[in-house]
């Protein structure tokens, strides 16, 4: 009798992690010697936060984020206009089966952490926190 396989959603595998941390440090080092043509690029120096591979590691969601000064969306979009000559570059600066699809999108976890921290600061919380630590 054969074995049943669960496809469980339990994250990425190990084989995604590591395809997914190959393809950001290859993708910030390309980002810091290419010239970019486009205006929306231009002097804006990118954060490469997080890659996340499909399973089949043919796609890959690319999360971004200008430092200091930038419009997120306009960078993402601005990328997402010169994927496919990244792309190139990228092949060949890894060595995968497969040179993955690229998709960027902006990265809002900073923003969603400094919201979080701002709202711990608050005097209320504090209170409430405080009163929990006194019992």
């Amino acid at each position: 009798m054969a074995r049943q396989h669960r496809n469980e959603s339990k994250g990425p595998s190990q084989r995604q992690l590591r395809a997914g941390e190959l393809v950001r440090h290859a993708l910030v080092d390309i980002l810091a010697r290419e010239e970019m043509r486009d205006p929306d690029l231009e002097g804006v120096l990118i954060s490469v936060t997080e890659v996340r591979p499909s399973p089949d590691l043919r796609q890959a969601k690319v999360y971004v984020a200008p430092l200091g000064k930038g419009d997120q969306t306009k960078v993402a979009a601005a990328l997402n206009r010169a994927a496919s000559f990244l792309r190139g570059r990228l092949g060949r600066e890894i060595d995968m089966k497969f040179t993955p699809e690229l998709h960027f999108h902006p990265d809002n976890s900073f923003d969603t952490a400094s919201h979080v921290d701002a709202l711990l600061r608050r005097p209320q919380v504090q209170r409430d926190l405080d009163h929990d630590d006194e019992e």
